[in-house]
């Protein structure tokens, strides 16, 4: 059993949550967002969200562990699934921002995505 400072968990912790910001929010466009929420012809602009998330998880593990460089194929399926999902059930329970579960929907979203997140850090820190 190999132990891992602690600041060696936050400071890769950190990393993936400014990661999770930058392209969850600063860099998924318009077409992205709007896009992958769509009953059809959400395909294309899902796969490119999740690529982000999994281009950028691949250049994390490259500096922490290169021989992981797949878990960046871990993040980009686990990320589509749960946006799939809740376009999804969004769609389906007609949410709009003015409801509580819409928000409610979101939060558990992000949730899931910090916890992909947390798992991808004992993933890069434990394999």
């Amino acid at each position: 059993m190999t132990l891992v400072p602690i600041s060696m968990v936050v400071a890769l912790s950190g990393t993936m949550a400014i990661k999770h910001y930058l392209a969850d929010f600063l860099l998924q466009t318009d077409w992205m967002a709007r896009g992958k929420e769509r009953e059809r012809h959400w395909l294309l602009p899902l796969a490119a969200h999740a690529g982000c998330h999994a281009g950028m998880t691949l250049a994390v593990a490259l500096v922490v562990e290169p021989r992981l460089w797949w878990l960046c194929l871990v993040d980009f399926s686990i990320h589509a699934a749960i946006d799939k999902a809740k376009a999804t059930i969004g769609r389906r329970l007609a949410l709009i921002p003015s409801q509580a579960r819409f928000w409610w929907l979101m939060g558990f979203d992000q949730l899931l995505h910090g916890l992909t997140d947390l798992g991808l850090v004992a993933a890069l820190l434990s394999l």
